[in-house]
């Protein structure tokens, strides 16, 4: 039986896909104050990393959390058992709510080290990674979040090895990790590995599933929940179009709402990385890419954005804002 939060979730669910450099914690005050998923997910953050002291003092800032954010849980990935371990302990220490293992992100890096989507190629290892974050996680739940395949659909062999490792939860993502994002999401094969986790269990052992992949806002997650049958949806890429994609009820973005929600954002941004130098150049370039969340369907966006993807500081994005509202309000 799924234990924590999982036991007791509302179903459907919405929660929020772990995307680097976008669920951020910054943007996660962003989604809590303007339109909380049902649950939240971090980053993923590197276990290797958590267990080193230089790495860890960096990394640890990307586990700062709020109790308003909760339920929330904290996405690691690995290659290494034994990384895995020391690093979910640690995590567990903090008090998140869950721990997720990152078994599906294609980014060479991770894919080059044998994490993320690679551990598809190698079920031995990841279920060895599985029990090792189970055994550091202590009563803490764990789940996984993976894809449908490598470079082709292998749910009859992969899905299997999750449905039978005791997970509390399991997100699939309707694509392999050759088609990336380039393709639709297959839901039919997410149904199916729905169907394969049900296989293994009765109603009380069978962990929380969830699909992801091309969903927009809450009301279509619901749909495909009763259409594929999970239990729940994440939400990724939609967020860019939707800052409200979480909200219950559906509420029209006005010009001023666009430019209030941005200003948070950068107060939060500011907030959070008051003393990091590394706020000036490299997290402020990630910082811009959230700008067409907030800058788009209005007279005068695409001007007013391309002013502010110019912009060098926090500082100068207020400028060009207040310049804005100067002429248009």
């Amino acid at each position: 039986m799924p234990k924590g939060f999982w036991k007791t979730i509302k179903k459907p669910l919405v929660a929020i896909a772990p995307m680097a450099n976008v669920t951020d914690v910054a943007f996660r005050a962003i989604l809590t104050k303007y339109g909380k998923p049902d649950v939240m997910w971090t980053e993923f953050v590197s276990a290797d990393g958590l267990c080193s002291s230089k790495g860890r003092e960096k990394l640890l800032g990307d586990l700062a959390f709020s109790k308003k954010e909760r339920p929330i849980v904290a996405q690691i990935f690995s290659s290494k058992p034994e990384k895995i371990y020391e690093a979910t302990k640690l995590v567990a220490s903090l008090g998140f709510d869950g721990i997720d293992i990152n078994m599906g992100c294609p980014d060479r890096a991770v894919v080059k080290q044998g994490a993320g989507a690679a551990l598809i190629k190698n079920p031995k290892i990841a279920q060895e990674i599985i029990f090792a974050a189970q055994k550091g996680a202590g009563k803490i739940p764990v789940s996984v979040k993976t894809r449908i395949g490598y470079s082709k659909d292998e749910i009859e062999t992969w899905i299997p090895m999750l449905a039978q490792s005791n997970l509390d939860a399991i997100t699939i993502h309707g694509r392999t990790m050759k088609e990336m994002s380039k393709v639709p999401a297959h839901w039919d094969l997410i149904a199916e590995s729905a169907n394969i986790i049900r296989s293994f269990h009765n109603k009380k052992t069978c962990p929380i599933i969830l699909g992801n992949g091309d969903v927009q806002n809450r009301k279509e997650a619901e749909e495909k929940c009763k259409q594929y049958g999970v239990d729940g949806v994440m939400i990724g890429r939609g967020i860019f179009t939707n800052i409200y994609a979480f909200r219950k009820k559906e509420k029209v973005l006005t010009i001023e709402n666009r430019i209030k929600i941005l200003l948070d954002h950068i107060k939060e941004f500011e907030k959070i990385h008051k003393n990091d130098e590394d706020a000036k150049t490299r997290k402020f370039d990630y910082l811009k890419k959230f700008f067409k969340i907030y800058i788009s369907d209005f007279d005068g966006a695409k001007e007013l954005r391309i002013q502010l993807m110019n912009s060098h500081s926090t500082e100068e994005v207020r400028a060009v804002v207040e310049a804005f509202k100067s002429r248009t309000f």
